[in-house]
């Protein structure tokens, strides 16, 4: 097991990188400047690389020897719509918007690869490094792929990498199969008669009624799903009215849904159509419903998680990478890449305790500097393995 050591004497250089960037978040389709800096490092490493997937997306090639093989490698750069809390030197100066999810840090580990694998060029092949925008809630995985990413840089599989709050710095998990649920969006809109709040029997209540929906949704799980399946329903947003002595005409209802299998999304949406449409009739009202399949499961491919897991090995020790991680009912549009080519997404260790920080998506939230001699090990691992000459 080992740590590439010239990674390791050039981590100090790309901590910084990683923090200027988590100094200046940028949200989804918006990472102009970051992916200034992504290419303008790219390009000094003498890396031809092309601009413009997805708007913002950044994709480099490193092509060494004679073999036709290609793999791709996977980084995020998009920030969240987070305030920030924490006070380090390095804290957002864009307020409102936040890197409370690592990314930045998975943009500097890719990096770091880059640099590693084109200064020691040892392996026979073709790597394409794509740094890719919008991951959070729009999906610019999926927008990259209907760009062309695949046909303009094919390769025979593609991976991707997470940091892990609760996992040791040090440490990998991965798990081949569904790896992360879909993610669906519902918005229901409810119409009935608006009257005042004295007189309830002139109108159609649509909060009375959209209560009722609320609560049997909360059953689709439990009384619909297979109980070995598993699924999620949740009512994130209700809407209705402006004043308190006046029922309203109309009220909306949000949430989200995921799921392990397609099939489960299937039931899951056929079953609230149901339900909202037998509750609105019983009450006389009528509704519309937009569901929206945003992220596919994620589904990691036996063989190149397999793959994956003897790179993490050879960097981390077989002590120290758990190749049975538990799904997890987050999402991700790494599973857009997934549908086109087989691969496998992982996670790399972002601490425990004190030094791992709070869990991802909170306005205390910082990406461990110390995963990066790890992260960007395993990817350079990874290409060497793969590629090997």
């Amino acid at each position: 097991m080992a740590i590439k050591d010239e990674i390791a004497a050039f981590a100090e250089e790309f901590r910084d990188i990683r923090r200027d960037i988590h100094a200046h978040p940028e949200t989804a389709f918006e990472e102009f400047r970051t992916a200034d800096i992504v290419a303008e490092k790219l390009e000094s490493f003498g890396l031809p690389i092309h601009r413009g997937l997805a708007k913002t997306g950044v994709v480099a090639t490193l092509a060494v020897g004679n073999s036709n093989r290609a793999i791709g490698l996977r980084a995020d750069m998009d920030a969240l719509d987070i305030l920030e809390e924490n006070t380090f030197d390095h804290v957002s100066v864009n307020a409102g918007k936040m890197h409370a999810c690592g990314h930045d840090g998975h943009t500097a580990m890719l990096l770091g690869a880059a640099k590693y694998l084109t200064d020691t060029r040892n392996f026979n092949g073709t790597v394409h490094f794509i740094f890719q925008p919008a991951e959070e809630n729009v999906a610019g995985g999926r927008v990259m792929v209907e760009d062309g990413l695949f046909e303009k840089f094919p390769v025979e599989a593609v991976y991707g990498m997470h940091n892990a709050p609760g996992i040791p710095i040090g440490h990998f998990g991965m798990q081949a199969g569904p790896a992360m649920a879909s993610a669906d969006m519902f918005f229901i809109e409810i119409t009935g008669k608006g009257s005042h709040g004295a007189h309830p029997h002139q109108g159609l209540d649509p909060i009375v009624t959209g209560a009722e929906i609320v609560m049997a949704l909360q059953r689709i799980v439990a009384r619909t799903l297979n109980p070995i399946d598993t699924g999620v329903v949740t009512v994130t947003q209700f809407h209705a009215g402006r004043t308190m002595n006046v029922i309203p005409e109309t009220a909306e209802i949000k949430g989200t849904c995921r799921a392990l299998k397609r099939d489960v999304q299937d039931r899951i949406e056929a079953r609230m159509e149901e339900i909202v449409a037998g509750i609105c009739a019983a009450h006389g009202l009528t509704h519309s419903i937009r569901y929206e399949r945003r992220y596919p499961v994620l589904i990691n491919t036996e063989e190149e998680t397999s793959k994956a897991a003897q790179a993490a090995i050879a960097v981390a020790g077989a002590e120290n990478v758990n190749t049975q991680l538990p799904p997890t009912m987050g999402s991700e549009d790494f599973a857009w890449m997934l549908q086109d080519n087989p691969g496998s997404y992982i996670r790399v260790g972002n601490g425990e305790g004190e030094d791992g920080g709070c869990v991802v998506h909170n306005p205390n939230y910082d990406f461990n500097d110390d995963a990066f001699v790890y992260g960007a090990s395993y990817w350079a691992t990874l290409v060497e393995q793969e590629l090997g000459s």
